[in-house]
C-alpha cells in the first residue's frame, strides 16, 4: 500500500474518512503525505491540519519511532522519485491481515484481522494523547506528555510565553516568543550560537528548506549566514552520528514534541541566551563512594549507557536519625524485598525509605534495578526515586512520601472503599495507564514493569496513581519487541499466561496485569476471589458475567448507584481486551490510553480469557516468597508485596 502522490501529474493516494460510522459518503478528514520540505504523513479536517507524524529521517517518521519495532510484520519505507513520492508499507509473511482506517474524527488506525474471533484488532492508532494534537503549543513551543503539569506545554530553550496571562490559564496556543534578540547582521557577522534540544519530533517542514546531500556541520554553517534561519536539523539518521543532510527553518517552528528515540533539534540562541543556558546546565557528577560505584556497575549498562546519576547518596547515619532508628511506629509495610518506613530529613522533608532485606537473594539486582533505571524517568504517575544508601551490607531507596499508601488499601476494604468513588477510579485507571505508556513507549528506554498489580500503585494526597516497585522490570532494546526467562518472578494472578507458562514477557504482560488491575478497581474485588466458590478467580467472573449481559453485576456496590454506567460498561470492556489469552489480541496502552480518553472508538469484542485456578497455599500475605516448579523453570510468586 501506498500514501503519496505524482508530482508530475498531481495525482494523489490518500485516506477519506465517511460522513459518519453508518453513512459511507465523503467526510470532512483526509489523511495525504505532505510532500512540501520532508515526506511527512499529516490528517487533515478540511483545510485544519490535526496531526502529522514528523519528517521522514530514513529509518522511521521522526514523531513515530515505535515503527521500528513492528519491522518483523512491516516494512516501511519513503519512495522518492521524478513520478512519485510515496510512504509505502509492505507486510511480511509473519503479518497478519491488516488495513489502514480514518474515522470521522481523524483518527487514523490500523486495524488486524483476528480469524479466531473474525473482527477486526487495534494494532495501532494516531493521533496517540493531547501532544500529537497539531501545533498545541503554538509557534516555538515544546509539548511534554509526560510534565506534572496539566498544561504539557513548555517553551523550547531562549524562549518565553507570549501571553503568560492566557499560559497560565493552560491556554498556550499563541506560543512563545525570542527572550533575547539575534545578534546576526545583513553583513553576515555572528556572535549567535545554538542550543540543542534533544529528542523530540522535528517541527513541521512545509516552509523549511531541505538539502539532503549535505553535512549536519554544514547545515549549521549555512544557518548562521542565513538571518532568517532559526533553527536546524538532521535531515537523515541512517547514518548513525548526528545525521546527515540538512533541514533548516526559517520563521516559526511549530508542532515540537518530547518522543522516545526523538532526534536533535539544534535552536538558534543570541550569545548572551548561550551564556545563560551554559550556566543553568549541570555537569556529571563523579560517585561519591567508590561502594556505591561496585554495587552500581553490575547493572545493565549495554543498554542504559554509564552509571553517573544524578541522586544523592544519602549517608545511613541520617536515614537512622530519619526513621528513629527503624521503629515499628515508622513502618508504613514490608513485601518480599523489605520494609518501608516513614521517614522525616534535617530539611523536614517527610520521605518513604525502603531498607531491602538482608536475606532476600534478590536485593542487590532489585536495588540495581531501581537506582540506576528509576533515576531515569520522570512522569507524574510514576513514584520519584529521591536518594539512596549504600552502608555495607544494608542498601535503602529514599522515595517520595505519598500520605494515602497504595491502592489496595482502599478497594479491598469494606469500610475504606467508600472513598474511591467512580470519578476517582476513573482518574486512578487513566493515570496508571498513562505511566505504562510512558514505560512502554514515551520514555527514551522501553520498560516491561513485569510486577504490576494494586499493592504497587500508590497513592497521593489527591488520589492521583504512582507506579512503584520497579525491582522486576527490564529494558528492552531498541527493536526488542520478546524476551524470555528460566527464573519468572511476579505475582500470580497478574502474570499473564505466557510469562507463567513460558517464561516469556513484553509490553503486552504488562497490558494483561493492567486489565486484571482495572477489573479489580471496578469490581473492589481480587483477582483470587476467595469468597465466590463458583468461580476460579476474578477473570472468570467477569467474562461469565459478561457473556451473560450482565457486566454491571460485578461493579463495586458502593460505586454502582453513582456511576456513569456508560464509562464502566467500557472500562469492563477494556479490562477484558487486555486481558485475551494470546498477547497478540492484547492492545498496546496506546490504545488502551485513547480507548480509555475517546468514548466514541468503536471496541472491538474480546475472546474468552484464560483462567488460572492454582492457589499457592504456603505464601503469605507478609510478603513470603514461595518457589515452584513449571515447564523447568524457576517460580517465584510474591503476594502481598
Amino acid at each position: 500500500m501506498r500514501l503519496g502522490r505524482n508530482p508530475q501529474t498531481g495525482a494523489d493516494w490518500s485516506l477519506r474518512s465517511w460522513r459518519s460510522p453508518e453513512d459511507p459518503a465523503t467526510g470532512d478528514c483526509r489523511r495525504a503525505m505532505d510532500t512540501r520540505g520532508l515526506p511527512d504523513c499529516v490528517s487533515w479536517r478540511g483545510d485544519v491540519k490535526k496531526y502529522r507524524t514528523g519528517p521522514w529521517n530514513g529509518l522511521w517518521f521522526s514523531g513515530v519511532p515505535e515503527m521500528a519495532s513492528y519491522s518483523d510484520m512491516f516494512t516501511n519505507q519513503v519512495v522518492v522519485r521524478p513520478d512519485e513520492v510515496a510512504y509505502v508499507f509492505n507486510a511480511t509473511a509473519a503479518a497478519p491481515f491488516s488495513r489502514l482506517v480514518l474515522s470521522e474524527a481523524g483518527v487514523i488506525q490500523r486495524l488486524a484481522w483476528d480469524s479466531g474471533s473474525r473482527v477486526w484488532n487495534v494494532f495501532a492508532q494516531a493521533p496517540r494523547d493531547v501532544c500529537d494534537e497539531y501545533a498545541k503549543c503554538g509557534a516555538f513551543g515544546l509539548c511534554n506528555i509526560n510534565t506534572a503539569s496539566t498544561l504539557f506545554c513548555g517553551c523550547v530553550e531562549g524562549y518565553v510565553p507570549v501571553s503568560p496571562a492566557h499560559w497560565s490559564m493552560r491556554e498556550a496556543v499563541a506560543g512563545c516568543r525570542r527572550n533575547a534578540p539575534l545578534q546576526c547582521r545583513d553583513g553576515g557577522a555572528t556572535t549567535d550560537g545554538f542550543a540543542v534540544v534533544p529528542g523530540v519530533k522535528l517541527p513541521d517542514t512545509e516552509n523549511a528548506t531541505v538539502d539532503v546531500s549535505a553535512t549536519l556541520e554544514g547545515c549549521r554553517a549555512r544557518c548562521l549566514a542565513n538571518c532568517s534561519c532559526v533553527a536546524y536539523a538532521a535531515a537523515d539518521i541512517r547514518g548513525g552520528g548526528g545525521g546527515s543532510g540538512c533541514v533548516i527553518w526559517a520563521g516559526d517552528i511549530v508542532d515540537v514534541r518530547y518522543v522516545d528515540k526523538g532526534q536533535d533539534l539544534y535552536v538558534r540562541l543570541a550569545k548572551s541566551e548561550l551564556a545563560a543556558n551554559k550556566k543553568r546546565g549541570r555537569s556529571n557528577r563523579p560517585n561519591k563512594d567508590n561502594q556505591a560505584k561496585s554495587v552500581l556497575g553490575g547493572a545493565s549498562n549495554q543498554l542504559i549507557g554509564d552509571e553517573n546519576i544524578e541522586l544523592p547518596l544519602v549517608s545511613f547515619r541520617d536515614i537512622v536519625t530519619a526513621t528513629n532508628d527503624f521503629s515499628n511506629e515508622n513502618m508504613l509495610g514490608q513485601g518480599g524485598f523489605g520494609k518501608v518506613y516513614k521517614g522525616v530529613l534535617e530539611d523536614d522533608k517527610e520521605v518513604a525509605i525502603k531498607r531491602l532485606s538482608k536475606s532476600s537473594g534478590q536485593g542487590a539486582e532489585e536495588f540495581r534495578n531501581e537506582v540506576v533505571l528509576i533515576a531515569k524517568l520522570q512522569h507524574r504517575n510514576l513514584v520519584r526515586l529521591l536518594g539512596y544508601c549504600i552502608h555495607e551490607d544494608e542498601r535503602l531507596l529514599i522515595y517520595e512520601y505519598l500520605p494515602n499508601k497504595s491502592l489496595d488499601v482502599f478497594i479491598f476494604d469494606a469500610a475504606s472503599k467508600y472513598v474511591l468513588d467512580w470519578p476517582t477510579r476513573s482518574q486512578i485507571i487513566k493515570g496508571v495507564a498513562r505511566g505504562l505508556l510512558y514505560l512502554h513507549q514515551d520514555s527514551r528506554l522501553t520498560i516491561i514493569h513485569r510486577d504490576l498489580k494494586s499493592s504497587n500503585i500508590l497513592l497521593d494526597v489527591d488520589m492521583s496513581p504512582k507506579i512503584s516497585d520497579f525491582g522486576m522490570a527490564r529494558i528492552f532494546g531498541r527493536d526488542q519487541q520478546e524476551a524470555n526467562t528460566n527464573r519468572v518472578v511476579g505475582t500470580y494472578g497478574y502474570m499473564s499466561p505466557e510469562y507463567a507458562m513460558d517464561g516469556a514477557f513484553s509490553v503486552k504482560s504488562d497490558t494483561y496485569s493492567f486489565g486484571v488491575l482495572l477489573l479489580e478497581i471496578i469490581s473492589g474485588l481480587k483477582i483470587s476471589l476467595p469468597h465466590l466458590s463458583d468461580f476460579p478467580n476474578l477473570l472468570a467472573y467477569a467474562w461469565n458475567l459478561w457473556n451473560d449481559g450482565k457486566p454491571m453485576d460485578m461493579v463495586d456496590s458502593s460505586i454502582v448507584d453513582n456511576c456513569s454506567p456508560t464509562e464502566v460498561l467500557r472500562c469492563i470492556h477494556i479490562g477484558l481486551l487486555c486481558v485475551q489469552d494470546n498477547p497478540y489480541n492484547r492492545p498496546l496502552m496506546s490504545s488502551v490510553v485513547f480507548m480509555l480518553e475517546n468514548e466514541t472508538t468503536t471496541l472491538s469484542a474480546p475472546r474468552q480469557p484464560v483462567y488460572f485456578a492454582h492457589r499457592n497455599s504456603g505464601a503469605k500475605e507478609t510478603g513470603e516468597n514461595t518457589s515452584s516448579s513449571m515447564n523447568n523453570m524457576s517460580v517465584t510468586m510474591l503476594e502481598g508485596r
